[in-house]
């Protein structure tokens, strides 16, 4: 028989045991064990282990917590910088058919304890850095809420008191490293529960399942051509996005997870020097961390690869580090798409370009990766696409597997984010005649001055063109005549002079009149802890001017 009209003739051909199994990155974990036993896995300052012996211990973890009676249905909080126990968590805990909350550990203790109770956390695990925070977001909760707790005494960590039951090393001494742990029997079971980082009222949990983070854990490989055994320096947090399913992709190709505890510019570069980093990830602030780093290593000939995401980065940043033979891929992604899910994906022509044209091309956000199955610039209020002129604006639109299940007790967050068969993002952008889309603004920080629609991102990619300039970001302040005008908060370079007016004169070569920032306020910026700038607390500032 036509087998590819069976479903139409009628015939009932069902999946089986023989050809299907439920996607999951936790089948990444077992084959390379399997294939690739002693090679590194995980490098902790001096400490490295090999892939047999990191999947033994995250078999370990699993088999303690379900001693512990969690299973499916339950949630396991950790709180912990990029150490080997927060890798470990990421495959440890679904191997029971828990959930996993890796938490924020910048946010305060009234956030953190209405995360714990929201998501019902069972087990919090938590390194001993954040003994004080976690100690004040468990008193907040009623005494039958309260997780058991783990302490993580990792030696890297400053000074800090245990506050839990017992210690990581020892509940992980407690489980069966051959403990046989079992796939999920449903792909589209959750798997992790990310809280966004909301700037008014509650956060949001954002539930993933197994079946997206498989995909777009591959999508990631794909994307970025990675090959085999990349050795992936961990500056971006591991509790974003889970850490944009880098903990599983690097898995998956058998490469090597070289942890750090904090991002600094030193710690960055001793680790590219010595530890024989290939890739990293991070927000432009990280780019622009190295980019201005006194001194550059030899890296003998080896490429270096950079991810970044979370903010458009400017076309000045991508071309400064460039130079530094970093190669830079642009993505762009959000919590409830597990991280990246589009590509600015290269193309060959673009070799011939000068460096600040094939910079602005490479700073779009570009096209779907393979685990998204759409994307449009459309119309917020009817859905129709816009034009692919590289002008008209419109809402950023997505569809596919890499896209959550929902909002955790949220149906009507939930709706709305799906309304229309796609999920709504929220970012403001415009389509180019390639398919490629270019992100211009959130919706709520676009600047409407005299009825005309201003682009911060437009205003600060020039701003950042300036030799004086470090970190730009622009925000609307409130105006009598106007409505709004664009306010600039700057950061200049160190030993780096340049005034409100040299500013506004530079801005004038390269800015019609009204898109000029009327106010340049200099000082650091306020950021989260995945280096994105707060505008919301800039916005308040302006305001206030």
């Amino acid at each position: 028989m036509d087998v590819s009209k069976a479903s139409a003739n009628g015939y009932d051909i069902a999946h089986n045991a023989a050809n299907h199994v439920a996607l999951t990155p936790l089948s990444f974990i077992a084959r390379t064990a399997a294939v690739y036993p002693d090679r590194t896995a995980v490098i902790h300052g001096e400490w490295r282990i090999t892939w047999r012996e990191s999947y033994a211990r995250c078999r370990r973890l699993a088999s303690a917590l379900a001693a512990r009676g969690i299973g499916p249905g339950d949630t396991v909080a950790i709180m912990a910088p990029n150490i080997p126990a927060m890798f470990e968590a990421h495959h440890g805990v679904p191997m029971t058919g828990a959930v996993l909350n890796a938490l924020n550990y910048r946010l305060d203790a009234a956030t953190l304890a209405f995360t714990l109770q929201h998501g019902g956390a069972s087990v919090l695990i938590t390194d001993r850095e954040y003994a004080a925070v976690m100690q004040a977001a468990l008193a907040m909760l009623p005494e039958a809420k309260r997780p058991f707790v783990i302490d993580i005494d990792d030696a890297a960590a400053p000074p800090g008191q245990l506050i839990g039951s017992i210690e990581y090393e020892a509940f992980l001494a407690s489980g069966d490293p051959n403990f046989e742990w079992r796939m999920p029997d449903d792909e589209w079971s959750a798997i992790a529960l990310c809280y966004t980082s909301g700037t008014t009222g509650n956060p949001k949990g954002v539930v993933t399942h197994h079946r997206g983070a498989h995909l777009n854990a591959l999508a990631n490989a794909i994307s970025w051509g990675m090959g085999p055994h990349p050795v992936y320096l961990w500056t971006l947090p591991m509790f974003h996005c889970n850490g944009w399913c880098f903990p599983w992709t690097i898995t998956a190709l058998a490469g090597t997870h070289v942890c750090l505890r904090r991002v600094e510019t030193a710690a960055m570069l001793d680790a590219i020097a010595t530890k024989g980093v290939t890739h990293l990830c991070g927000a432009p602030i990280v780019a622009s961390m190295l980019a201005n780093a006194p001194q550059w290593p030899d890296l003998g000939g080896r490429k270096l690869h950079m991810m970044t995401a979370a903010a458009p980065p400017p076309a000045a940043i991508i071309e400064a580090i460039e130079r530094r033979g970093v190669e830079i891929t642009h993505v762009y992604g959000l919590t409830e798409v597990y991280g990246p899910v589009t590509v600015c994906a290269f193309q060959e022509d673009w070799r011939e370009l000068p460096a600040d044209e094939l910079a602005r091309m490479k700073s779009r956000q570009g096209v779907p990766n393979l685990a998204m199955s759409g994307l449009m610039v459309a119309n917020p209020d009817t859905l129709v696409p816009v034009p692919k002129d590289g002008a008209t604006m419109g809402e950023v639109f997505m569809r596919g597997n890499a896209v959550m299940m929902g909002y955790l007790h949220n149906e009507a967050a939930t709706n709305e984010a799906f309304a229309g068969g796609w999920f709504h993002t929220g970012d403001l952008g415009v389509w180019h005649e390639d398919g490629y889309i270019d992100l211009k603004d959130r919706s709520k920080d676009i600047i409407i001055s005299g009825g005309e629609n201003i682009s911060t991102i437009e205003v600060e990619d020039v701003l950042y063109k300036h030799p004086a300039v470090l970190e730009a970001a622009v925000v609307a302040r409130p105006d009598e005549k106007w409505g709004e005008t664009p306010c600039a908060f700057v950061v200049l370079r160190e030993g780096a002079a340049a005034t409100e007016a040299d500013l506004i004169a530079f801005c004038r070569q390269h800015l019609a009149s009204y898109k000029l920032p009327r106010t340049v306020v200099f000082g650091s910026l306020p950021k989260t802890s995945t280096g994105k700038v707060q505008k919301y607390v800039l916005r308040d500032q302006a305001k206030a001017l």
